[in-house]
């Protein structure tokens, strides 16, 4: 397995980066050998557009990109994080049982647990904020 590998991309805080920021991360998960329709790289797929779609409503327009940085190391671990612009670190809400939206740290948290993992946030030096997930990772890389 290789000692480290890194890979990442900056997006406009828009609707539409959320599915771009998904299919980003799946086409690195296949370069390092998981492929499509692979649970774990649905997980991660998963907790990537989660990131992102929090990156882009809860922002309240302060952040005109967010960046998502996925990193494997040479541990086992692979983390994947969304970073913006914005301050203010990320708060659950209470979900109405009739809405569709409310749920993505839960779920963040769920898949995390679920995998062994665990969520992060990391203030930057810039005054945003990092939101993320390590995973242990024992698929190995190409």
């Amino acid at each position: 397995m290789a000692d480290h590998q890194e890979a990442s991309v900056t997006l406009p805080s828009a609707p539409a980066s959320v599915p771009a920021a998904r299919a980003y991360v799946g086409c690195v998960l296949a370069e390092w050998g998981l492929g499509e329709g692979e649970e774990a790289a649905d997980t991660v797929r998963l907790i990537v557009s989660e990131l992102a779609t929090n990156a882009v409503r809860h922002t309240s327009g302060q952040s005109p990109t967010f960046t998502v940085d996925i990193k494997l190391d040479h541990e086992g671990r692979l983390e994947i994080g969304v970073t913006d612009s914005y301050p203010r670190r990320p708060q659950r809400l209470s979900a109405d049982p009739h809405q569709d939206n409310g749920r993505g740290l839960v779920i963040i948290g769920c898949l995390a647990a679920e995998s062994g993992g665990e969520v992060f946030v990391i203030p930057t030096a810039e005054g945003g904020k990092t939101v993320g997930v390590a995973l242990p990772w024992t698929v190995p890389v190409r």
